[in-house]
């Protein structure tokens, strides 16, 4: 499977839950099997929608989710139904690493490029309004994979990219209004946004804030860097 290139392989049978939006633009969720995994992409069996080269899915192994990149697509008769072979878009952990065999994870630091940022990104439910600036309608929604510079958001219709849009949060008591800027759109999946309107203060306030609401991967930052 080319979806991970050199990256170790292993065959496995996981049951996942995926999404996205199929080749006939109508949303689709359902059940399916990943198998040949690697730690940056799989080959995903039995689907029941077309799909796209260049389309990105969700996935969901348990509770871990991840988006994917579909790199190629084949007809695999009754049985297997349509058959994909995806990679992990980038920034996006490996739902799966935990099933992998050690000498799979071990390679793992190796397979991923280096995708580090000013602010890391973390992976919580973090509730959010947003209003299209051109029809001022809000809509709240729970961001994931935030950080002090964007977040996205898990919609089955996203808004195009270079929307405007106005996004208010809280930070423990207090408020926060910015405007902010869609930058990705995955049809049935999701969209990228990018805050335009926070200082930099009001950037790393933000980013402390979840930090400490993700204690966790705050505590895998702060040994990474050391």
């Amino acid at each position: 499977m080319s979806a991970s290139g050199a990256a170790p392989r292993a065959t496995l049978d996981l049951r996942l839950r995926v999404w996205g939006m199929g080749a006939d633009n109508q949303p689709f969720h359902q059940n399916a099997t990943a198998q040949n995994v690697s730690a940056t992409g799989a080959c995903i069996c039995g689907l029941e929608h077309e799909l796209k080269v260049g389309d990105v899915i969700g996935v969901q192994y348990e509770i871990k989710k991840a988006r994917c990149k579909v790199i190629w697509v084949m007809e695999a008769g009754a049985l297997k139904k349509v058959q994909v072979g995806v990679q992990l878009v980038a920034d996006q952990e490996c739902p799966w690493i935990s099933r992998l065999p050690p000498e799979v994870r071990s390679n793992l630091t190796a397979a991923l490029p280096d995708n580090r940022r000013r602010f890391q990104r973390h992976k919580i439910a973090f509730p959010v309004e947003i209003r299209d600036e051109r029809v001022n309608m809000p809509m709240r929604v729970n961001a994931t994979d935030i950080s002090g510079n964007g977040c996205y958001v898990e919609t089955v219709m996203p808004l195009p990219v270079s929307t405007s849009l106005r996004l208010d949060f809280w930070i423990d008591q207090e408020r926060l209004s910015t405007s902010a800027i869609v930058r990705t759109r995955d049809p049935g999946v999701g969209m990228g946004i990018e805050f335009t309107g926070l200082t930099e203060d009001s950037k790393k306030r933000f980013q402390d804030h979840l930090d400490q609401q993700d204690p966790g991967i705050s505590a895998q930052g702060r040994a990474a860097s050391e």
